[in-house]
């Protein structure tokens, strides 16, 4: 390759590398931001709902990545993916005569809904080790399994709770939420800019994989 040919393609690359890092340095300060802004929402929740609020935004982070537009496929909405009936329910317990699904796309209401949700399940499993693994997989896949995925064990442990759980995305959904807690608990500052990146690839990847599975079910269930 002619001397010139092969500087002007150093050069490309290298101008190329620069845009990339840059664009990905711009995307992970604006995430280190957003993931902050929802902050005085989640402290007024935890209060009236007397939950951790790490708890909260760990359920944030792994629902909607706190994306509060994001709609999941069977029907969840904003940043806690709170399904229109689960608030129908909170709007029930608060009184809240004007509540309407679409209300659901306002963070405040969002994290409202969902958190007392989450609470309800925590009272649910109260005589548990550790309550928050039992209700985040309420949380996510429903009473019923959560109940069936208990029922066999002779002492309420959540040790071996989480290892009976047979959805994957479920498993890996409530084991990520406990570390990502902890995580907050040990790292009170926001993240660096290549963290947010790393994180937010790690969590888009995630949600494909719920996703594809979520597909798979509903393609199982009706050819059977």
């Amino acid at each position: 390759m002619p001397g010139k040919i092969k500087f002007r393609v150093v050069l490309l690359l290298a101008l190329l590398a620069l845009t990339v890092t840059g664009g990905l340095w711009l995307w992970g300060a604006r995430l280190v931001g957003q993931s902050r802004v929802y902050d005085p929402l989640i402290l007024e929740a935890a209060r009236r709902y007397q939950l951790d609020p790490l708890l909260i935004r760990a359920v944030i982070w792994r629902e909607s990545d706190f994306q509060p537009n994001v709609s999941g496929l069977a029907g969840e909405r904003g940043l806690m993916q709170v399904r229109p009936a689960a608030g129908q329910e909170w709007a029930r317990a608060e009184k809240i005569a004007t509540f309407r699904a679409t209300d659901l796309r306002d963070p405040r209401t969002n994290i409202l809904a969902g958190s007392w949700y989450l609470a309800r399940a925590l009272g649910r499993w109260s005589d548990t080790d550790q309550p928050e693994a039992f209700a985040l997989a309420e949380y996510n896949a429903g009473r019923s399994n959560a109940r069936r995925w208990a029922a066999p064990l002779p002492r309420q442990e959540a040790a071996a709770f989480i290892e009976r759980i047979d959805f994957p995305t479920t498993k890996a959904y409530v084991r990520d939420i406990l570390e990502k807690r902890d995580y907050y608990r040990t790292n009170p500052k926001p993240p660096t800019v290549w963290r947010a990146v790393r994180n937010e690839i790690a969590a888009h990847i995630w949600r494909w994989k719920q996703k594809l599975a979520s597909s798979r079910a509903q393609t199982a269930s009706l050819s059977s």
